[in-house]
């Protein structure tokens, strides 16, 4: 089951990535939250899909970048890059640390992220 849950959180940050939310909210049990430590408190993951999906217009491409993770039952701790690109020009990196909680059924139960957005060098 380790190996599972560890593609399951591969899958869902696959998902956000190619802009499939159904597929992403199919990875999560239905009462899953997530909190990030932005200081807004919990969501659920409909609000937290929502909100993602709201911004994605101004997203150009967004691609996951895992340096590892380390899994237990019923848990997984990744540490990735999210490589942004804005409509706009803007390219940065989000540095995260993120905990998935997962049921015994295999859904994500919760999702815990802290990230520093880290903006691209500009050129002089």
């Amino acid at each position: 089951m380790s190996q599972d849950i560890k593609d399951t959180a591969v899958a869902y940050l696959r998902a956000l990535e190619s802009r499939d939310w159904t597929a992403a909210r199919a990875l999560c049990a239905d009462t899953a939250t997530v909190w990030h430590n932005d200081g807004k408190g919990e969501q659920s993951i409909e609000e937290n899909v929502a909100g993602m999906e709201a911004q994605i217009d101004s997203i150009e491409s967004m691609r996951y970048e895992i340096l590892r993770q380390l899994s237990q039952p019923g848990e997984v701790l990744q540490q990735h890059v999210v490589h942004v690109a804005t409509a706009e020009g803007v390219r940065g990196e989000v540095h995260a640390a993120v905990y998935f909680g997962f049921n015994d059924a295999g859904e994500i139960t919760r999702i815990e992220e802290y990230a520093n957005f880290i903006p691209a060098a500009q050129d002089a």
